[in-house]
Parts: C-alpha cells; sequence; structure tokens
C-alpha cells in the first residue's frame, strides 16, 4: 500500500539516486524535480539525462525546471551585493539550495504530494538549509533517506553504492570518488583526499585550470553595475545567469576562484570541502572596489558587519528567516550610487580591479591622496594635533602616577 507521494530534489548523482529506490521500497510514489541553473562545466548530465535516471530508479513522475534567472535574481545579486563570504573565504555556493526548496514546495502542492524529501547527510549544514526551509515554507512532512543509513554501515557514499548495485543500478565512476555539487554559482567537490584533509586532486575540477595550464597573455575586460548589479561585459549588455556563465569560464581557464575551505558546521564538526567559483570571485572584486569608491567612510565600515550576519544567516540555513530579508533591505538601500564601471585583470591565480569609472567616485578637484591638497599647512597641524589629543591625553595623565 502506498504511503502516498513524496517529491524529491533530484540531481542524478549517488546520493538522490539512492533515495529514490530507498524511498519506493518504503512504499512512497515518488516524483523527482531537477532545477537546471545553468551549472558550469556543465552540469555531469544534461535534464533529459538527469529525466531518464529518474524514470529508470522508478520515480512515477519527474519535472525539470529552469531556474538560472531567478537563482540570478534570488541568490546572485544580493550575495553580491552583500560581499562578504562565510567566514571570510567560502562564497556561500550552498545558497541555491534554498531555490530548490521553494521550487519542491511548489511542485509539491500542484501534485498533491505529503512529503518532500532531499539527499542531504546526518553530517552535515545541507540538511539544516532544506528542513529548516521546508517548515518555514508551510510545513510539509521532510524525509531524509540517507540521515535512516544504519550507523554500523560504515562509509555512507560505499553504502549507497553497493545499495544500488546490488539492485542492479550501475553508478558512474565519478560518483564513487566525490559528491559533487553543481550550479550557476560554481562547483563544490568533497570525498576521499579531501576528507582526509590532504591536497585535493585535480580529477574533480571542472571549471578551473592548475597553473601548468594558463594562458599565457594576461586577460583583461571591464564590468559595469548598475545600482550594485551588473549589467554588462566591455559595454555589452549581457543578462545575469549567461555574464556569471561568461566569467566563471574566462576566469576560470586563469585558475581564478578555486580553493579549499574548512568552516565550523552547525553540527560541530569541521566540514572541509574544495570549491570553485571563478565568476562569483571575479564579480565580488569589481563590485567591492567600486563600492569602497562611492561609499563613505562610515558606510565603508559598517556595511561589511551587517553583510556578514547575511552571510551567516544563508549558510547556517536561516534564508527564510525575516531577519535576512530585513538585512537584504538594508543592504539595498546602500547600493543606490554602486554604478560605474570596473577593469578587472589576471595573470592567473588572481584578479585584481585595475580601474574604476563612476559619476559617484568620492573625489573632488584639487585634492589627491598624498599627491596634492587644497589645505594649509597649519589646517593640517591642528587637524593632526586634535586626532590624537585623546592618545596624548592617555600619557600626560598617566605621567603624574
Amino acid at each position: 500500500m502506498s504511503k502516498g507521494k513524496v517529491v524529491l530534489a533530484f540531481s542524478g548523482g549517488l546520493d538522490t539516486s539512492y533515495c529514490v529506490v530507498w524511498l519506493k521500497e518504503q512504499g512512497w510514489d515518488v516524483v523527482t524535480y531537477f532545477v537546471d541553473t545553468a551549472g558550469p562545466g556543465s552540469a555531469e548530465a544534461s535534464p533529459e539525462e538527469v529525466e531518464a535516471r529518474a524514470k529508470e530508479l522508478g520515480a512515477v513522475e519527474h519535472h525539470s525546471v529552469e531556474a538560472a534567472g531567478r537563482l540570478w535574481d534570488e541568490i546572485v545579486t544580493p550575495l553580491i551585493r552583500a560581499g562578504e563570504w562565510r567566514q571570510g573565504r567560502y562564497p556561500l555556493l550552498c545558497a541555491d539550495r534554498y531555490l530548490i526548496v521553494k521550487l519542491g514546495v511548489e511542485i509539491a502542492k500542484k501534485t498533491g504530494a505529503d512529503a518532500i524529501a532531499h539527499g542531504c547527510t546526518g553530517m552535515g549544514n545541507d540538511q539544516v538549509r532544506f528542513d529548516r526551509s521546508i517548515a518555514a515554507l508551510g510545513g510539509l512532512k521532510s524525509l531524509a533517506p540517507i540521515r535512516e543509513v544504519p550507523r554500523d554501515a560504515g562509509n555512507v557514499r560505499e553504502y549507497e553504492r553497493k545499495y544500488l548495485e546490488d539492485r542492479g543500478f550501475e553508478v558512474p565512476a565519478s560518483q564513487k570518488l566525490y559528491t559533487i555539487n553543481q550550479n550557476l554559482l560554481g562547483t563544490t567537490f568533497s570525498g576521499r583526499e579531501i576528507d582526509d584533509w590532504k591536497t585535493p586532486s585535480d580529477k574533480a575540477r571542472s571549471l578551473t585550470k592548475p597553473a601548468g595550464d594558463w594562458p599565457t597573455h594576461p586577460l583583461e575586460l571591464t564590468i559595469q553595475f548598475e545600482n550594485g548589479v551588473a549589467v554588462a561585459i566591455d559595454g555589452q549588455p549581457v543578462p545575469g545567469p549567461d555574464l556569471l556563465s561568461r566569467l566563471n569560464r574566462e576566469f576560470g581557464a586563469y585558475g581564478v576562484g578555486y580553493g579549499t575551505y574548512t568552516g565550523d558546521t552547525l553540527v560541530g564538526l569541521k566540514g572541509r570541502i574544495a570549491f570553485e567559483a571563478p565568476g562569483l570571485i571575479a564579480l565580488e572584486a569589481a563590485h567591492r572596489a567600486l563600492e569602497q569608491g562611492v561609499f563613505t567612510m562610515a558606510q565603508n565600515d559598517f556595511k561589511p558587519m551587517v553583510a556578514r550576519k547575511w552571510a551567516d544567516l544563508v549558510y547556517d540555513g536561516g534564508y527564510f528567516d525575516p531577519l535576512r530579508s530585513q538585512i537584504e533591505d538594508f543592504i539595498t538601500s546602500t547600493q543606490e550610487r554602486v554604478t560605474g564601471n570596473v577593469t578587472l585583470m589576471t595573470s592567473g591565480g588572481r584578479v585584481d580591479a585595475v580601474e574604476i569609472t563612476s559619476d559617484y567616485l568620492l573625489r573632488r578637484d584639487g585634492a589627491t591622496y598624498a599627491q596634492a591638497a587644497d589645505w594649509t599647512a597649519e589646517e593640517a597641524t591642528g587637524f593632526i594635533k586634535l586626532v590624537g589629543q585623546s592618545a596624548a591625553l592617555w600619557t600626560l595623565v598617566g605621567d603624574k602616577d
């Protein structure tokens, strides 16, 4: 007897493939859905191949949703405007999970499903992102088949692989090696030597080239921003998803945006992944350079503190907490003058903003830092005396002791 209908976020990878078979064996009618976000590289399988895999595994229904535009609007735009990474290192490539949940809830309502399932393990943060978001969007029942893997099973991925192969389903070689997540934002991969805190192999790379393969000539291009949103490259308007995909390709060829991240997870473990995000790293470098040029000193000091809280909420599963949208409202209000052009250049490995033009740069004729000033020596001397007066008084008072 069927337990009812469950909607499963499905990528075609090892984890979600296992979920389809396990849920079916538990008595669920499985409706799979694949969120196509124009993943860089591109993804290991096309939407058509993902659908074929879902049907092969036993899904009764499958949905493919093109969501690159929504990911740009709902995730990339606020991410770049915020301009802060998790613990200063990780560019929040996990943020697409929230759009996946939103779309899953929409499909569940349309299909009359009783529950939503996901392929998150019980060892990481993604389970929190999914379950918190599902609860916040209406409280549908949440199922996590991989959390049900027996504790004595040992390596979860080996257990899943054997589970599928014992039932006659082939598991691609790459799925045996790493857990790979791809979307428009970039790529993350974990497993094997990465989990063992060793040097990641280049085998899992799909976006970035190692140093030996970098082009010999520098790359230089100009990004145009309007109110903090990238709208053109070298003067040519480009839709957001296409713009980010192009930056992924061009800067990825120079190894920009590749790194490893060891972070503090909600479950108290250290999480280690390798990631590739050339487009986001390039966009953030350009946006930050423009923002710092048009912001006041107080804005440059205060806004990053708020943005770090935004990044922590998104990383920790709190995207649908009202504080996230309230912080976003503030950040959006700061972007009115973040309009102009930034030229980026790379010779490999890193990217630098080398030229900025904007009508809102905080500059004026007659005063250039360390070069020219239209104030007098007496004014400068008096200013320095007043600025340093507190520390001078501290010393003076102390000398009386």
